[in-house]
């Protein structure tokens, strides 16, 4: 019966993304976890994975910490071999692993890592009406940079550019025009082509799992990204309030 149980990585995968529909789980990812230590199927004498019941459920407890606490692999692997040794890691039900006042809304942030906004489709028209922005707003806004349509595409965005259209919006109400914003843009660019840099070497080895391992690098540098950015704001603010 124990056996029975067992879930090949197509149906271990499936029953994950069913459970975490907002992430972009792949196989690529599953194998990275094993290549890393982190969970160890059990192996078919075809070489086939074969994941019980506890592979399951610490495959749950690393994509929860990675996607709602931000913690890296090498904290992740503590927690894993605490328990691994019978004893209670840190809970991650109980919020982040450090005071929601220094990281801000863990919540939010989340939000703002989605990967499935890209899959959004919408009208110029349904963008200005949802964004509640005008026709001039959103012209401006693409005039420099700041939203642009889906690749391959000419008449629909997608649903990066509706939150950007909708976080202008409420920016213009303070007098803060698409011109003040070329900034943000500059300053994204630069943190991409960083990001580029240490990724790139990973995804070009031929080590396996390069992929999963450059995937994740992604993730983990761009919420340390977002924190860094939002404590230096919200640091270099404090003196105005």
């Amino acid at each position: 019966m124990r056996q029975a149980a067992r879930k090949s990585i197509g149906q271990a995968l499936a029953e994950l993304t069913a459970e975490f529909p907002d992430e972009d789980i792949k196989e690529s990812k599953l194998r990275f976890l094993e290549a890393e230590g982190l969970v160890e199927p059990e192996r078919t004498p075809s070489g086939y994975r074969k994941y019980s019941t506890q592979d399951m459920e610490r495959l749950r407890y690393i994509i929860r910490a990675q996607r709602e606490h931000y913690l890296p692999l090498k904290v992740i692997r503590e927690h894993l071999e605490a328990m691994d040794r019978g004893l209670e890691p840190p809970s991650l039900n109980g919020g982040p692993t450090v005071p929601v006042g220094v990281l801000g809304d863990g919540t939010a942030a989340a939000e703002l890592l989605r990967s499935d906004r890209g899959d959004v489709r919408i009208s110029r028209r349904e963008l200005i009406k949802t964004a509640e922005i005008t026709e001039e707003l959103l012209e401006q806004l693409e005039t420099y940079g700041l939203v642009h349509t889906r690749a391959g595409s000419r008449q629909h965005y997608d649903g990066d550019a509706l939150v950007v259209a909708k976080t202008a919006g409420a920016l213009a109400a303070f007098g803060i025009e698409p011109r003040h914003l070329r900034a943000f843009k500059t300053a994204a660019d630069r943190e991409v082509g960083l990001v580029e840099q240490v990724v790139t070497p990973i995804r070009r080895s031929r080590e396996d799992g390069a992929e999963g391992r450059a995937a994740q690098a992604v993730d983990e540098i761009a919420a340390l990204s977002l924190r860094l950015h939002a404590t230096l704001v919200r640091s270099g603010l404090r003196a105005l309030r």
